[in-house]
């Protein structure tokens, strides 16, 4: 919880926060739950944010857009000491973390684009030759009949 400091006018309310931040304030209200930001509240019970939850939130926004969920992002932000706001370093050291799982999710995409065009995309008219769900007709190899399988990871 950020300490109320004499400075408590530099501290902002989810309004300024939101249009500061460009998220809705239902989203800002959802990252507090979530433990992803936090805010204390006034004597007259209204939150207030400090100024850099501004960051957090960016950080938040930038790791979202790279496709991490927000369970990666919490266990990243509680990872910084004393729940401070994540500095350039701290970006570039859980960057370098989430490569790889990137990486892997990039090679996902480019399979299923690569491999789209021969898929019937039906659920699936020709198991022998789906290049999605059976390659090789892998699942052939496990015996004749119905098969049943999962998504390739």
């Amino acid at each position: 919880m950020p300490q109320v400091s004499g400075d408590a006018h530099r501290a902002l309310t989810v309004g300024e926060l939101s249009e500061r931040s460009g998220v809705s304030p239902s989203a800002l209200h959802f990252y507090e739950r979530n433990g992803l930001i936090s805010a204390y509240r006034t004597p007259g019970n209204q939150r207030r944010y400090a100024r850099e939850t501004l960051r957090r939130v960016a950080f938040i926004k930038t790791s979202q857009r790279v496709g991490l969920p927000l369970k990666d992002i919490r266990e990243a932000l509680e990872s910084l000491p004393n729940g401070r706001t994540p500095t350039k370093r701290d970006w570039t050291r859980l960057s370098l973390r989430w490569r790889k799982e990137l990486d892997e999710r990039i090679a996902a995409l480019e399979h299923l684009r690569n491999d789209l065009d021969g898929c019937i995309g039906c659920g699936c008219l020709s198991l022998k030759s789906c290049t999605l769900q059976n390659p090789s007709d892998e699942l052939g190899a496990t015996g004749a009949g119905a098969q049943r399988w999962t998504t390739p990871a």
